[in-house]
């Protein structure tokens, strides 16, 4: 039977603007019932659905309704932040299924944005390094690729990009490839209406947006694979 998702409920984002302001485990408790119902498993039914209509798509990204949620429960052990919750839900699918890969897709609902994003986030340096010196030895299939997004309305984010350039690139000049070589993530993102999540629209909407970012997968997972053919 194929998986169906019917929208977050109505009191998606009045819940969690409540447990922001309340911040108190007696009032989680007394309210799970309703975070359950409206944000945690039309959450694990979004992820179903979209694992699905990824496969078909063969966009190669799939998730687990548990698993590939991320807790609303911080983790505050090493945080200056003490307050036990999250403002928001989110979830990652990944080509494994699991958070641990990179190439994700990535789907947040909170309180001041919902959004999704296709992330190849804080890759590990050998894969980083590989990726900076396909930019500049492969400059031409990079630059098809970043043409390919904008022609499908997106752009490589610039989070965190470094103010200079890494060592090893300091001879790169041209500034669309001296810029992307100080990323240190390569990140295209789409912005949810708020009004939209509680549509069940709202799953031909990220498929969508990840058919229209799949360049950027490909590029990433064609370098990832010479990284591993090579360790």
């Amino acid at each position: 039977m194929a998986a169906t998702f019917n929208g977050f409920g109505e009191k998606a984002i009045p819940f969690l603007k409540a447990l922001d302001f309340h911040q108190n485990r007696d009032w989680f408790r007394e309210n799970r019932d309703l975070f359950e119902s409206e944000l945690h498993e039309p959450l694990g039914d979004l992820i179903d659905v979209l694992t699905e209509r990824f496969a078909a798509a063969k966009l190669g990204l799939k998730g687990d309704r548990k698993k590939s949620q991320f807790r609303i429960n911080r983790d505050v052990r090493f945080s200056r932040d003490k307050r036990p919750y999250a403002d928001h839900v989110s979830a990652i699918l990944s080509r494994d299924g699991t958070k641990a890969e990179n190439g994700v897709f990535f789907v947040h609902v909170g309180v001041e944005r919902c959004f999704a994003a296709v992330a190849w986030w804080q890759p590990a340096p050998p894969l980083l390094q590989a990726m900076r010196a396909a930019i500049v030895e492969k400059a031409p299939r990079f630059r098809r690729m970043v043409t390919a997004l904008k022609k499908n309305g997106l752009e490589i984010g610039a989070e965190e990009r470094l103010k200079r350039a890494p060592r090893g690139f300091l001879h790169v000049w041209e500034p669309d490839l001296a810029a992307a070589v100080r990323n240190r993530h390569f990140v295209v993102r789409h912005p949810i209406d708020p009004d939209g999540i509680h549509e069940p629209t709202l799953a031909d909407e990220l498929v969508d947006f990840v058919t229209r970012a799949k360049p950027l997968l490909d590029w990433g997972r064609a370098i990832e694979g010479g990284v591993i053919a090579r360790s």
